[in-house]
Order: C-alpha cells, then structure tokens, then sequence
C-alpha cells in the first residue's frame, strides 16, 4: 500500500516543492484549486483527447480509475502490437500512466501530450519518470518525445486537427536524467515517511505550476516585514533584493538610498521609507501634452483558445472579443462606447467595425501598456485585409499611460506593483475594482467569456455574465481617464 502512494505527478509535485507533495499526501483537503487551474487541466484533457484521435486503432486502459485493472489491461494489450493510451505500469512503488505508447519496430516509442506551444525543462522530467518505470518493467523504448501544439496551425476544417501536434525529440536530455531517478524517488518516500516539511514561500510556489496549498503556506507563515525587499520591481530590482537580503536587510524600509543606484528604485524606497508618494506633475503633463485631442481610452479583453475552434485562427492566438473606449474632449467632456460579442463566433470583424465606429480620424488612442492594444489591433489588420489601413492607423496614435505612471508617480501601498489595479486605489480613491462583482480581472474576462459561449450556458446567466463584462472594462477605461487626471 506504502509503494503506491507515489506517481509522476506526485514525482513532480515533489521536484517543485517536497511540502508540496506532503500535503497532497496528507493533507488534501488543504487544496485549492481555482477557476484558472481548473481550466488549464481541461484544456489538457482536450488536447489529450486530439492526440488519441491520430490512432482509430489504439486502445485506451482502463478509463474508470481501477488501478489493479489498469495494470492487467495494460499487460494484456501489450503483445497486440497497437497503440496505448494511458497505458499503467509501477515500478518500486511509482506509478505512471503514459499519454501515448506507441509501437516502433521492436520497441516503443513514449510520447508524453503537453498543451503547451513547446517543451520545457519539467516536461523532460515527465518523460524521464515515465521511461524509468516502463523500462523497469522490461520494455524497450526506443523513442522519446514530447508532443506539444505547434503554434502555426491553421484551423482549415471544423473539427480536423490533423497537424495541430508536433514531436519534440527528448531522448538526450532524458537519459541524462535517468540515473538520478531513483535517488529522486528515495528523496520523496524520505518526505513522505517523515513529518510537514518546513518549508517557506517563494518563487517556487508558482514554477512550473500555480501550486493549489499556497493559501495554505502563506497563512502559515510567520509575518515579515510590511515592505520587504522583495517588492522591488523588474529582473534588476530582483536581483538587487536577492543582494540585500544576503545581507541581512530585509526590510524596504531599512535600505539606505545609496544602496540603489538605480532612480525607479531610489524613488520607491524613499516613498516607502517616508510614506511620501512621488508625483511629478510636471513631468507627467509634458509626456501628455503631446497627445493630441480628441483622447480615446481604449481597452480591449481577448480570449486564447489553445485548440482554436475558428475557422482561420492558430493556437493560442488573442482575439478581441470585446473593447471599452471612453472619448474625452479638450474641454472635459466623456463619453463612452462599448462592444462585446457572446455568440460565440469569431468576433474579430464585428469588433473591428465597431472600433471603427467608436474612434474618429483624430486624436490620442490611450491604452494602458499599450503593447496589447497594439498587437490586438495588427492582428485583427492581419484578419481583415479590407480593414488593415485604417485599423493601422489606429494603432500609430496610441500613446502609453504605463510609462507616464511609471516615471512619474509611486505610492508606497503600490507594493513595486504598477499594474492599473494597483496604481487606481491610491491615485484615485474613489474608484476601485473590489466593487465589482464575479469579474475583476483579464483572467476572470476569459473564465467568463467561456462560460457564456459554452452551449450550456442559459440566457439569463449569459446576460449576467455580460453585465459583468461590461462593467469591469468599461472601468478599465475609465480608470485610465481618472489617472490621466489625477497625474496633472
């Protein structure tokens, strides 16, 4: 019973953190799997299945979770000759169940299923848990590969995706890994065998995956510092941290100026030192004097299918599928216009159309990092020929709030965060995305915008869901026009 408490996902569980593994162990209840994770699981699920679909012949073990049936199946199909899927096999303890085990000459070939657009260094871990155990078991595999999406597919037929998956071969770097596995599985039983490791909270928490007990360790932990080190922003902010708490400092508080050479950084701890907020008015109203009138303020919401379900569209590919836009005139007035597109068909020609409607041949088109803006708008000019020059003249008159933001004002509550959902509550108080209701972020954009496409999804609760689409990015422009304001 001891020796089937581990498995490839518990294996991996481990690598990223062995508390981890404990507490899927011990203490599942713990879990908390939200709404995103659920989703990446069944759009794992999905391309799982797509995979399975290149073999009409292949056998797939034991579905219902029986794992002494599984095992049998899976000894039984194996002098057939054909392809597996979720083939079962256990060795010293470890279970694995492989994506595709597919027959090569007098071998095999392992093929582990990823969702994402290529391999990744835990990927060759998969692979290397999973040949360890079949070769264990005395099979001989003669290949090893990840097949991931390839990122240049193009959905031509409904419903074929032939040519969505591509091979990645990861046969050197898994045999690389092979003679470190049983140690690996050692060093987990020792976890398992003993008590709660004590272990803290870090950047592992969320690498490779978002680990589901983080609730959990954080309210464990004892408090620290308010304003740790921590919160200094960007790779050379993090790097200076990780330098300062070798030191002994901690806390943002306690660093002297002239221990950060760089002006973003001198600015945010002398702001969290003080509890003085940085604003350069002037500054702010010379980066904005430039941007002519009429101002439009536009933000766009996008969803990403990993297997595309329209006609034209490659995996993972952002598609406006709604966009807010508040006009404000030299003279102060605002107006808004929205669009947003439930039903579920591409929306990238009727949210074109409207943009075009909704911003005139004049004047500054604002976004907030306007990065995104500017890629939603060259793709859809990429989809719509007809539309592209003018869609791309849109796109050369926006101009970016992020900067002005950035090297004009800091509030120490900011936290190093210059996301708008941090930068609004302290510049502007009277506004605040905690009033919204089931949608507050992108993330929830997305989550929701599926749920009301989903063919299951009755009137009443896709009008609700709009409701909450429309009023969180609606405020998203909103907030920027407020900030614009607030800066000068």
């Amino acid at each position: 019973m001891q020796q089937s408490r581990l498995s490839k996902s518990r294996i991996t569980s481990f690598r990223q953190c062995p508390k981890r593994l404990w507490l899927e162990v011990n203490r599942p209840k713990l879990t908390e799997v939200t709404a995103q994770m659920q989703a990446a699981f069944d759009t794992g699920h999905c391309v799982g299945e797509i995979a399975q679909r290149a073999y009409p012949d292949g056998i797939l073990i034991a579905p219902d979770n029986n794992l002494a049936r599984a095992l049998a199946d899976t000894r039984a199909a194996l002098p057939l000759g054909k392809p597996l899927f979720e083939a079962t096999f256990q060795n010293e303890g470890v279970l694995i169940r492989a994506d595709l085990l597919l027959p090569v000459e007098d071998a095999w070939h392992m093929a582990e299923v990823k969702s994402t657009t290529g391999v990744k260094n835990y990927h060759h871990q998969d692979v290397a848990t999973q040949v360890w155990v079949v070769q264990g078991q005395g099979l001989r595999i003669g290949a090893m590969s990840v097949r991931h999406i390839d990122r240049d597919f193009t959905l031509q037929t409904p419903g074929d995706f032939a040519g969505l998956l591509m091979d990645a071969d990861v046969s050197e770097p898994v045999q690389d890994l092979l003679p470190g596995l049983p140690q690996i599985v050692q060093q987990a039983r020792a976890t398992l065998a003993g008590g709660e490791p004590a272990i803290t909270t870090g950047p592992h928490c969320s690498d490779p995956f978002e680990c589901p007990f983080q609730a959990y360790c954080v309210g464990q932990q004892a408090p620290g510092p308010e304003y740790p080190v921590t919160l200094l922003p960007g790779i050379r902010g993090k790097r200076i941290a990780r330098e300062l708490m070798a030191e002994g400092l901690l806390d943002l508080q306690q660093v002297q100026q002239d221990q950060l050479s760089d002006p973003q950084l001198q600015r945010i701890q002398i702001a969290t030192a003080t509890d003085i907020p940085y604003l350069d008015s002037a500054g702010a109203r010379s980066v904005m004097s430039k941007w002519s009138w009429p101002r439009y303020f536009l933000d766009f919401e996008t969803i990403a299918h990993a297997v595309p379900v329209w006609l034209g569209t490659h995996p993972y590919e952002a598609i406006p599928f709604q966009f807010s836009c508040h006009l404000q005139t030299e003279g102060g007035d605002l107006t808004h216009t929205g669009f947003l597109d439930l039903s579920g068909e591409n929306p990238s020609r009727a949210c074109a159309l409207a943009l075009l409607s909704a911003i005139g041949p004049v004047g500054a088109v604002v976004a907030y990092n306007a990065s995104f803006e500017r890629q939603c708008i060259r793709r859809l000019a990429g989809r719509l020929p007809d539309l592209a020059p003018v869609l791309l003249s849109i796109e050369q008159r926006l101009a970016d709030l992020l900067p002005v933001v950035r090297n004009h004002y800091y509030h120490r509550d900011m936290r190093g965060s210059y996301s708008i959902k941090t930068v609004l509550p302290v510049l502007v108080p009277h506004l605040g995305y905690g009033d919204l209701g089931e949608v507050q972020d992108g993330n929830q954009a997305q989550l929701a915008y599926l749920e009301a496409t989903a063919p299951g999804c009755d009137a009443q609760r896709r009008q609700v869901l709009a409701s909450e689409l429309e009023a969180y990015c609606r405020l998203d422009t909103l907030a920027m026009v407020e900030l614009a304001r607030a800066l000068t």
